[in-house]
């Protein structure tokens, strides 16, 4: 269930079962049916709906960045709107679009919008080990952990190695490198599979001007742990 807190926050004091409504009923029921429809989907709808209404305020700019948070790229943002201008009106495209601008302000480049399982969510956990953005989706947790990682145009992750366990990596869109300690960078391709054995230090992420993104396995073994070590080189990234 998505737990929210907007309407007691806001109007908790002076209209409390409203309140109740939209955070209970609204959101954690109706938005929390996603086996019915993806929050994806809901947040495309629902941006569509209050520009279709005129309603571009507050409300209008929090669905835009739920949208984007869910997975849908300033690109197909921008074609949503261009192509409801045209049922909807075109003045309300228009004060639509800076709240879009602000929305993806700190994005390079659009994220790839038909990645094999989606974007996911911005990898702030672990956002000190990579020089750039990732973002990271889990598939699988149990046993074999599986996590679908997307590196932004420039990204990698540091220099670091697996201990004991190990890593495979099953790469799905996109350009990337790998390259171990004293070894020339391997370039990366969708279809290629990488073996990365336990105790090898190594990197991988994007090339500079493609998004990449690869699933990643954890190889279980007792005492399985990451150490992570200095960040790649500038220089020696530019020259791949």
């Amino acid at each position: 269930m998505i737990k929210q807190t907007a309407g007691r926050n806001g109007l908790g004091d002076l209209a409390p079962k409203f309140a109740e409504l939209n955070d209970d009923v609204l959101f954690g029921e109706v938005w929390s049916r996603e086996d019915k429809l993806s929050l994806r989907d809901r947040s495309v709808i629902t941006v569509v709906a209050l520009i279709s209404k005129g309603i571009t305020d507050s409300s209008l700019r929090y669905h835009i960045q739920n949208a984007r948070n869910h997975g849908v790229t300033k690109t197909e943002m921008v074609e949503i709107i261009t192509h409801i201008a045209f049922y909807v009106g075109w003045p309300n495209a228009w004060a639509v679009f800076p709240m879009v601008r602000e929305a993806y302000a700190d994005e390079a480049t659009d994220a790839p919008s038909d990645s094999l399982f989606g974007l996911g969510e911005p990898n702030d956990a672990f956002s000190q080990y990579f020089t750039g953005k990732s973002y990271l989706k889990p598939l699988n947790t149990k046993g074999v952990g599986a996590y679908n990682v997307t590196f932004e145009p420039g990204c990698r992750n540091n220099w670091h190695i697996h201990h004991a366990g190990g890593q495979v990596l099953l790469c799905t869109d996109g350009e990337g490198w790998y390259q171990e300690w004293n070894e020339q960078a391997r370039k990366l391709h969708p279809g290629d599979v990488v073996y990365i054995a336990p105790e090898v230090k190594h990197w991988h992420g994007a090339s500079k001007d493609e998004w990449f993104t690869h699933i990643a396995l954890e190889i279980p073994a007792p005492g399985a742990s990451n150490e992570w070590l200095e960040p790649v080189d500038d220089e020696q990234y530019g020259r791949l």
